[in-house]
C-alpha cells in the first residue's frame, strides 16, 4: 500500500448505484414493466413510452454511460494510489443489486461506500434506492457487506462547475450563430416529481429542511449559484428558471411544474431569442435527457424559433470524477469518526450521510424498510 495514498479505510470496496435501462428492443417492455411495478400501468401504455427507448434503437444510453464512468474512476483512483474495487448494481434493470451484493458477498467485501447516480434528495432519487439496498442485502443473508454511502453531491464543486463551464461555451456558440448573447435566457431543468413527494423530501433533517421541500430547494440553490457565475464570466445577468421535464404520473396527481416545453412557450411570447437548457437534476446524458430536452424541447424551440443550446451533463467530466473521490476519501474519514473538509458552493450546508428519521417517507408503504437511515 502507499503510504502516501489517502486512508479508504474501513472501506474495501465501492459500489456504484444507478437506475438502469434497456439495452435491446426486446428488453424495453420488461424494463419498464420493473420501474412501474405495482402502479398499475397498463401494458399498452408502456409500449406507448417504450417508443421513446425504441427511436433509439431500443437501448439506453445510462448503463453505457455508467461503464464510462467507472473505466475513469478506476484511473482515478489508481493514480492517486486508492486500492478499491468497484462493484456496480442497478434498480431496475441487470447488472440488479441482488445480484451485485450476492457477488461481493462472495468476494469478501466486508464495508463498502456507495454513491447514487443521483445528486439531490427525495424518494425516488434516495430512499426508493435505500429501499432496495435493504432487500439486496436481506437476500444476500449472512455474510454481506455493511454499506455507507456518500453525502448527497448536489452542491460538490466537481458537480457544479462543469455546468458554469458548459453554459458559457453554449452562449458562445449561440452567439457565433447569431443570437444575441444578452437575450438568452438561461433554462435549468430537472425530473418532475409529484409534489408531496418534493414536500416530504429532507423531512426531518434538522430546523432548516423541517417543512421538507429539499429536492426543490436544492435544485434553485445550484441554479442560483451557476447563474450567478455565468454572469461573472460574460459580464451579463440573464433572467433564469427552474423547470422540470419527464412527468410520468396521472394527470390528477399535481407534480412539479412548469413542464420545460411549455416554459419556452411563455419565453417565446416574452420575446426572448434564444435559450440555454441546464440539466441540473441529471448525472449523464442519459433518456431524460437525450429524449425529453434534445428531442422534445428541441423541437418545441425550434418551432417556436427559438435559438437552443444545450449544456452536457457531468457526465465524466475530470472535475466530477475527482468529486467523486474526493467523496470517497471524506466519508471514510466521517467513519473513522474524522471531521473532513466538506467543499461546497451555494447557501446550503454540505448534506448528510445517515438520512434523518422521516426524510424522504414512501407514500405508498411507510413502513417499508430502507438501509442507510436513522428510522430504519
Amino acid at each position: 500500500m502507499d503510504p502516501q495514498a489517502p486512508d479508504t479505510s474501513p472501506y474495501d470496496a465501492f459500489l456504484l448505484i444507478s437506475f438502469g435501462g434497456p439495452e435491446r428492443p426486446e428488453d424495453v417492455v420488461p424494463f419498464l414493466e420493473n420501474v412501474t411495478r405495482g402502479r398499475g400501468i397498463p401494458r399498452e401504455r408502456l409500449v406507448e413510452v417504450g417508443e421513446h427507448y425504441f427511436s433509439f434503437g431500443g437501448r439506453s444510453p445510462i448503463n453505457d454511460q455508467n461503464r464510462d464512468l467507472i473505466a475513469v474512476l478506476q484511473l482515478e483512483l489508481a493514480s492517486h494510489g486508492i486500492d478499491l474495487p468497484i462493484y456496480w448494481g442497478n434498480r431496475n434493470w441487470d447488472p440488479y443489486l441482488t445480484d451485485t451484493l450476492a457477488t461481493m458477498r462472495d468476494d469478501g467485501v466486508e464495508r463498502a461506500v456507495c454513491l447514487f447516480t443521483s445528486a439531490y434528495t427525495s424518494y425516488s432519487g434516495c430512499r426508493q434506492y435505500r429501499e432496495n439496498l435493504y432487500d439486496a442485502t436481506t437476500a444476500a443473508g449472512d455474510g454481506a457487506p455493511r454499506l455507507d454511502r456518500v453525502r448527497h453531491y448536489f452542491n460538490h464543486p466537481g458537480f457544479v462547475e462543469p455546468f458554469v463551464d458548459g453554459a458559457v461555451a453554449a452562449l458562445e456558440q449561440l452567439k457565433r450563430d447569431g443570437y444575441d448573447s444578452d437575450d438568452t435566457r438561461l433554462v435549468f431543468v430537472t425530473h418532475s416529481i409529484p409534489d408531496a413527494m418534493n414536500e416530504a423530501s429532507g423531512r426531518g433533517a434538522g430546523d432548516d429542511a423541517a417543512t421538507g421541500g429539499a429536492y426543490v430547494r436544492e435544485h434553485r440553490d445550484v441554479a442560483d449559484v451557476i447563474a450567478a457565475a455565468v454572469a461573472a464570466r460574460t459580464a451579463t445577468e440573464r433572467p433564469y428558471e427552474l423547470v422540470y421535464c419527464s412527468r410520468s404520473g396521472p394527470p390528477q396527481v399535481p407534480w412539479l411544474e412548469p413542464d420545460v416545453n411549455d416554459h419556452l412557450e411563455t419565453l417565446a411570447d416574452d420575446g426572448a431569442a434564444s435559450v440555454v437548457l441546464l440539466p441540473i437534476g441529471f448525472v449523464s446524458d442519459h433518456m431524460e435527457v437525450i429524449y425529453d430536452l434534445d428531442t422534445e424541447a428541441k423541437a418545441t424551440a425550434e418551432r417556436l424559433g427559438l435559438g437552443f443550446a444545450r449544456v452536457p451533463t457531468p457526465g465524466v467530466d475530470a472535475r466530477f470524477v475527482t468529486a467523486i473521490r474526493e467523496l470517497i476519501v471524506e466519508r471514510a474519514a466521517q467513519a473513522r469518526g474524522e471531521t473532513p473538509d466538506q467543499p461546497v458552493v451555494g447557501a446550503l450546508p454540505p448534506s448528510w450521510t445517515v438520512c434523518p428519521v422521516g426524510c424522504c417517507a414512501n407514500q405508498r408503504d411507510p413502513e417499508r424498510p430502507a438501509l442507510l437511515g436513522s428510522d430504519r
